[in-house]
């Protein structure tokens, strides 16, 4: 059984999109960017944008920095690693300040009577 309605499905006055509905689309330009693992990303951008096109791109396929150079594209980044609360305070205070203030609490404690 081939027969049956046309617009089952669809909404009163839905119809196919189109320029005619729309308008017409700006005129685009393609921007290749290639990413260090040799993708390449083809973002569209409006042609009054010419000059104003990034110098890198975030690539679709693995989200690594893309430039513009296929020769040359950007280093990935370097990703930092996980650093203890203790760790960033090793970076800010040397082992004479950490004594100094260990110190200086200490002797609170003995002032205030709690250790000895």
């Amino acid at each position: 059984m081939s027969g049956g309605n046309a617009i089952r499905g669809s909404r009163i006055g839905a119809g196919p999109m189109g320029e005619a509905e729309r308008g017409e689309s700006a005129p685009r330009l393609a921007i290749s960017y290639y990413c260090a693992r040799g993708h390449e990303t083809r973002p569209a951008f409006s042609q009054e944008a010419g000059a104003d096109v990034p110098a890198e791109w975030d690539c679709q396929r693995c989200g690594l920095p893309a430039g513009l150079d296929p020769d040359d594209p950007p280093a990935p980044p370097r990703t930092e690693p996980y650093k203890t609360h203790l760790a960033y305070v090793k970076e800010r205070r040397s082992d004479a300040d950490g004594q100094a203030l260990l110190d200086e609490a200490l002797a609170g404690l003995r002032q205030r009577g709690l250790i000895q």
